[in-house]
């Protein structure tokens, strides 16, 4: 088990399948709000195809516009959200998405944390006490 801190930015705490990629979301147009999958817009991105519903979605951070985080929120409404993010640096719209959803979002893990994370990895992510575990 590693433990890692972390930034809070959007409070909770969330147990998950990690779901992880080294590329920006724009939630809009790239994530279907209604299922959670990683649409085709964005060809060739590392996700393309995967679903964040019930994931621990690791990613640098969001693009595109501030309509992402309203994305997030319909992400949330149907039961088609990860249960936690988290972000090498959390941006605006990213964050409002989180926040707005009361979905838990860190950023800014210590040691550059983020690197350590592989998809399928079972994480905790603590936006309470501001930790990271990968068990």
């Amino acid at each position: 088990m590693i433990k890692l801190k972390a930034h809070i930015v959007s409070r909770g705490s969330a147990r998950g399948e990690a779901l992880v990629t080294s590329q920006p979301i724009s939630f809009l147009g790239s994530v279907d709000p209604m299922t959670g999958v990683v649409v085709v817009v964005e060809k060739g991105h590392e996700l393309e195809g995967k679903s964040v519903k019930g994931k621990v979605l690791v990613f640098p951070g969001g693009k595109g516009s501030t309509v992402g985080s309203y994305v997030i929120y319909q992400l949330k409404k149907n039961n088609a959200a990860p249960c936690a993010m988290i972000n090498v640096k959390a941006e605006p719209i990213v964050a409002v998405g989180a926040i707005i959803s009361g979905i838990p979002l860190v950023d800014r893990l210590e040691k550059d944390g983020v690197s350590n994370i592989k998809t399928g990895d079972n994480i905790l992510v603590d936006a309470l006490n501001g930790s990271v575990e990968i068990l």
